[in-house]
Formats: structure tokens, C-alpha cells, sequence
């Protein structure tokens, strides 16, 4: 008899390190597009997406049937011993997707946090400066480099002193907190006043849509001021496209949408449909900074991801994703917009694409985590599978598969507004 999901939380808490949160006591049997079942059989809607992971949804057949061919034939060499050809193809697939008017070459890894270690070991080469300016909210990962980076110390950095020097924070743009574009340039020159030349910095870094912080979306013209400051001063921009790329803002990387190429382009997440894969684009002279055996890993840019990648690729032309990807963003921002015209918890609705959050406020205008966390557990309860995000956790960001169909989208939509109506 198949384990409850309360036995296997025991089993868990037994044999798991508790620094490895769960959001949901539950335990997957099974999964298909935006619907996934449970060990006791419930099923739910999935609009966390493995944490914007799953844009082509679970186990979408084209991408699971390139892994069965892919495993037939082998499923390991490291690309440093033995090469294969579908990670020198989906390096020159992922050449031609990411913005710039440029040479271009690519490194493939495994986790979104060994590519942005790995960014910034590039920039360092290229550059020889050793500092970085990363921003408040800001999420990058948790190795130890990347935690420097990541702009919240609960629950990533907690208990575990402190990070690598030499990263810088600056404030990242949000009207509804008070900070204007114009603060958030002035905190970058008052660190190169303050902490360090701009001759010392070899990288910025910056999320054109903050994932973690709470899908706070960068505008062109901030973005514009980023890519002149950096090109002043001889400092690498980095594009942390890890949770808004792979189509989930309607263009394959955002910052398509924000009228600059950064330098360096890493992504993740959706890119290889649940397989993991990540990896660095960028100006070819900068990635060719380091000699060879200076980049690379075991597992990096393993056959079988890679082989998924290229399916996923397939599958966004196929099935024209960019489109749907605009067309949900419509329909979740919609439906946020109209809950927010008669609810003022609701403070503001916000994102880029299908990358869409609302951030919940009380009455008296400050965060409010307790009514976020209690959404999530109520549409958890009605078969919706919710994330919450933010600086405060008072964001609930909405990351539907791109291949949900309109009903599903319009069911989970539903029991938000039905959770937030009982918990008024």
C-alpha cells in the first residue's frame, strides 16, 4: 500500500537535513501538463510550475520522448572527456536566441547557481577586478559566492556568518516601497564613493525581473542606465535570466523586452523542461577569458538535459509558447486586476509576461506575510498549488505552465478569488 502523504512527512523529517524546506506536506505519484496527483490521489492545479521550472508543463511527450531516444545511446562521458553533439547544438541554438548584436558562446552547467559562479568567474578573467554589485531582493542562488549576491539573508544565508567579500548591494527599483529609479542609480555611485572604484568591479548583476524578490520588473530605461554606467566604466552586466527566461515574459530572454544586450546571459530553470540543465551565454572574447579546464563540471551540460533542451526548443516553435506566453500573462493580470479593483489587500499587481504576482498589504498599508501564507495553504486545500515570494513574503507570483489550457488557468484564477473572499 502506497505510503500517505502524512507517513512519508515522517519518513522525511527522519532521514532529510531540515535545512531543506518544503512549501506543500506533499508527496507527488504523478504529473501530466498542469495537473499533478498526489500519493493519496488527490489532484491539483500546478501553478508553481517546480518553481517556474516547468513552462513546457510536466512531462510534456515531445521532451520525454527525445530523453527515451537520448537514453537508448548513453547517458554520460563528461563533455570534457568525450564530447557529444547535442551540447555543442543547443550551445549554438542558445547563441542565436540571446540578445546581441555579437559573437556569441556558451557554457553549459547544471544549476542556476554554478552559472552565475561561473558569470562571475568570467567577468573576473576578463576584467581583472574581483568586485561585483548585485541588488537588494535580489536572488542568485545558494552557493556560497551566489549567497554573497542573493539580497536576503532569511532563510538562504541564516546561521551561517558571512558571505565572500567584494560584492556590493544597491537598491532595486520599487515604487510601491519608495525607491525611485533615480535612488536606485544614486545607491550604485554612492558604493563607488563609498566602498569601492569602479575600476575594482568586475560585474553587475541584475534580474530583469526579480524572481524571489517579488517579480519586480526592471523598466527599459533602468535597464538602459545599467548597460551606459557599466559601459563607462569598463564593468560587466550580467543578465540573471534564470527565472524569466525560457519564455516564461513572452520573449525567450526578457531582456529582449528592456531595448539592451547584457554582457553575460545565464539561465536555467525551464530551459531543459525539468531536467537540470543552466548555463552562461555571452560576447565570445569574454567567455574565452579563461584558459582551457578553467570551466566545466562532471555533469555539466549533461547528454540526456541537453537532449531535453533541444526538445524544448522545438516544442516553443511548435507550439508558438512566446505567444501563449503573452496571452496568459493577459488573462492572470486581468483577473488580478479585477480582484484588486474590489479588494485593497491587493496592493499592487505586477510582472512581465507570464511572470505575474500580486503583493498583499494590510489595511494600515504594510506587508502582510500572514494573509500570503494563509492564501497559499486555503488554495492548497481547494487543489491549487500556490508559491509565495517577496522581501516581505507577502507575494503570491503565479508561474502556470505556458501549456495549460484556458480552463485550468481560469479554475486556479477562481479559487484564488474564492480563498481571498473566506479569508477576508
Amino acid at each position: 500500500m502506497t505510503d500517505s502523504n502524512e507517513s512519508l512527512m515522517l519518513r522525511r523529517e527522519q532521514a532529510v537535513a531540515r535545512g531543506v524546506g518544503q512549501i506543500h506536506p506533499l508527496f507527488i505519484e504523478r504529473a501530466e501538463n498542469a495537473t499533478i496527483w498526489d500519493v493519496q490521489g488527490r489532484q491539483y492545479i500546478d501553478f508553481a510550475g517546480g518553481i517556474a521550472v516547468l513552462n513546457t508543463g510536466h512531462c510534456h511527450p515531445k521532451v520525454i520522448d527525445a530523453v527515451k531516444r537520448q537514453l537508448e545511446l548513453y547517458t554520460h562521458t563528461c563533455f570534457q572527456v568525450v564530447a557529444y553533439e547535442p551540447y555543442v547544438a543547443l550551445c549554438e541554438k542558445i547563441n542565436a536566441l540571446v540578445p546581441g548584436d555579437f559573437a556569441k558562446k556558451t557554457l553549459l552547467v547544471t544549476t542556476g547557481a554554478e552559472a552565475l559562479e561561473n558569470a562571475v568567474k568570467i567577468a573576473r578573467a576578463a576584467t581583472g577586478r574581483a568586485g561585483v554589485i548585485a541588488f537588494a531582493g535580489g536572488y542568485h542562488g545558494r552557493t556560497m559566492m551566489t549567497l554573497a549576491m542573493t539580497g536576503k539573508v532569511m532563510p538562504y544565508a541564516s546561521g551561517m556568518g558571512l558571505m565572500p567579500g567584494g560584492v556590493f548591494r544597491a537598491r532595486f527599483p520599487d515604487a510601491l516601497h519608495g525607491v525611485s529609479e533615480d535612488d536606485a542609480i544614486d545607491s550604485i555611485e554612492q558604493i563607488f564613493k563609498n566602498d569601492a572604484e569602479p575600476r575594482d568591479i568586475a560585474a553587475l548583476v541584475v534580474e530583469p525581473v526579480q524572481g524571489e524578490g517579488g517579480f519586480r520588473v526592471a523598466s527599459a530605461p533602468f535597464m538602459q542606465r545599467l548597460r551606459a554606467l557599466c559601459d563607462l566604466h569598463g564593468i560587466v552586466l550580467i543578465a540573471d535570466e534564470v527565472q524569466t527566461g525560457a519564455g516564461r515574459t513572452g520573449s525567450f530572454f526578457a531582456m529582449q523586452q528592456m531595448g539592451v544586450t547584457a554582457d553575460l546571459t545565464t539561465f536555467a530553470k525551464s530551459v531543459a523542461g525539468g531536467f537540470p540543465l543552466a548555463g552562461v551565454c555571452g560576447r565570445a572574447e569574454l567567455m574565452d577569458a579563461i584558459a582551457p579546464g578553467g570551466l566545466g563540471g562532471t555533469y555539466a551540460g549533461n547528454p540526456v538535459a541537453c537532449a531535453a533542451a533541444l526538445a524544448v526548443l522545438e516544442v516553443f516553435e511548435e507550439e508558438n509558447l512566446l505567444a501563449r506566453a503573452r496571452t496568459l500573462g493577459d488573462m492572470l493580470t486581468h483577473r488580478l486586476q479585477q480582484l484588486a479593483a474590489g479588494d485593497k489587500r491587493i496592493a499592487e499587481v505586477r510582472g512581465l509576461g507570464a511572470m505575474v504576482a500580486c503583493e498583499l498589504m494590510t489595511g494600515d498599508g504594510h506587508p502582510d506575510p500572514e494573509l500570503a501564507s494563509s492564501l497559499v495553504i486555503k488554495a492548497r486545500e481547494k487543489g491549487l498549488i500556490l508559491l509565495s515570494c517577496g522581501q516581505y513574503a507577502n507575494v503570491i507570483r503565479l508561474l502556470v505552465p505556458l501549456t495549460a489550457t484556458d480552463v485550468e488557468v481560469e479554475a486556479g484564477m477562481d479559487i484564488i478569488e474564492a480563498c481571498l473572499a473566506e479569508l477576508g
